[in-house]
């Protein structure tokens, strides 16, 4: 195999990370929570009976929506952030098993000389060739 077994993620966190890099996975993994969504849960119900308190309905919703859109436009944010990481740690690891893949095909052509066609087109497919000459 071409690829060396550090230069592919084995999850989506890892020693090169940012710090927002860091707090953006720390904060998707605090929103994944039960708890976390059963909070949310619980803020609505404090929230919706407040009308008594605060009497003008216009506040009372200018209230709710502006703190759901506050933190909707954050965790979206942050959110993104670990999906991002996510989708290239798993196309490392596709990347892996396809050079792999193609490895052996290469090695077992003498044998199959369908194989040494099909190594070309796996290649060509996922760009392996391209991918070869620059770092991982």
């Amino acid at each position: 195999m071409t690829g060396r077994k550090e230069d592919m993620p084995s999850s989506v966190s890892g020693k090169d990370m940012s710090v927002f890099d860091h707090f953006a996975e720390a904060a998707s993994t605090f929103a994944s929570k039960a708890w976390f969504f059963a909070m949310c849960v619980l803020l609505i119900l404090i929230w919706a009976p407040s009308i008594a308190i605060i009497g003008d309905v216009d506040t009372w919703q200018l209230i709710i929506n502006t703190a759901t859109t506050i933190v909707t436009f954050l965790m979206v944010a942050l959110l993104q952030n670990s999906q991002t990481r996510a989708n290239e740690a798993v196309q490392h690891k596709l990347n892996a098993i396809a050079d792999g893949l193609a490895d052996l095909m290469e090695a077992q052509s003498d044998q199959s000389p369908g194989l040494a066609q099909d190594m070309v087109e796996l290649r060509d497919a996922v760009g392996l060739e391209h991918r070869e000459g620059t770092s991982h």
